[in-house]
């Protein structure tokens, strides 16, 4: 299998899962660990122990929500960890970011052409995992995450790092007028984050939540964008765009 891993300190370590070296078959090709997006059940289920084991964690420190593009934030504490599966199922259910302050485990989101953001403070050793697709970036789900977790964990902005990960570019992403006005309409700065493309609307996602990261307080030299479309790159990194719904998704 093959890791995108981004520069961190060395207490950590953040990454992008990519396609090669996985089991699985078609558009599922081919490592996917994510059990809501139609794979085989026994495919996810060897992918996730064979990543379990490159990070050197027992598969129940590995936390992935079942996203709905909303804005709902979840606490990974000791409680938590501390439940039955079927008790934190129903806890990560409707849930788009993660957050946690326990050491040894991996939390992270599912996308596959929507904006993944990972936070990282190493003043109060808070980590987060982040999904924002149109809807969510649209919604605010990074500032609402950042707010929530400055009055939870006392984030500090000023020592915060955030990576935009690999996710769909201005180029790719195509949108009707009606995404347009929704953006519009919620006060996004529209010369920034959108342009016309002859007949046809194009927004900038990671564009946005940069925005939204810098209206937040985040120190612009501590935002590092991948700089991957995975439209364009979808070889590497699945794209729903490119390949359908029914396909795998980046961790």
């Amino acid at each position: 299998m093959e890791l995108l891993k981004y520069d961190t300190d060395a207490n950590i370590t953040a990454f992008s899962t990519k396609r090669q070296g996985g089991v699985g078959n078609g558009n599922y090709s081919s490592f996917n660990i994510t059990h809501y997006c139609g794979d085989s059940p026994e495919n996810v289920a060897a992918n996730k122990a064979q990543l379990c084991s490159l990070l050197g964690i027992d598969e129940s420190s590995l936390i992935l929500p079942h996203q709905t593009h909303g804005t709902q934030l979840l606490e990974i504490d000791k409680d938590f960890l501390a439940l039955d599966g079927p008790a934190r199922v129903q806890l990560l259910h409707s849930v788009d970011a993660l957050f946690t302050r326990e050491k040894g485990i991996c939390i992270g989101v599912s996308t596959a052409d929507c904006i993944p953001v990972l936070l990282y403070d190493p003043a109060s050793g808070t980590v987060a995992a982040i999904h924002a697709g149109w809807r969510g970036t649209v919604a605010g789900i990074v500032e609402k995450s950042i707010l929530a977790m400055k009055d939870t964990c006392r984030l500090n902005l000023a020592t915060t790092h955030a990576i935009i990960a690999p996710g769909i570019s201005i180029d790719a992403f195509e949108v009707g007028d009606e995404v347009y006005d929704t953006f519009h309409s919620a006060s996004f700065p529209m010369d920034q984050i959108a342009s016309r493309y002859g007949e046809r609307w194009h927004i900038d996602l990671p564009q946005a939540n940069r925005l939204q990261l810098l209206s937040c307080g985040l120190d612009a030299t501590n935002i590092h964008l991948s700089g991957v479309c995975t439209y364009t790159s979808h070889n590497d990194f699945f794209s729903a765009r490119r390949l359908g719904i029914k396909s795998g998704r980046i961790f």
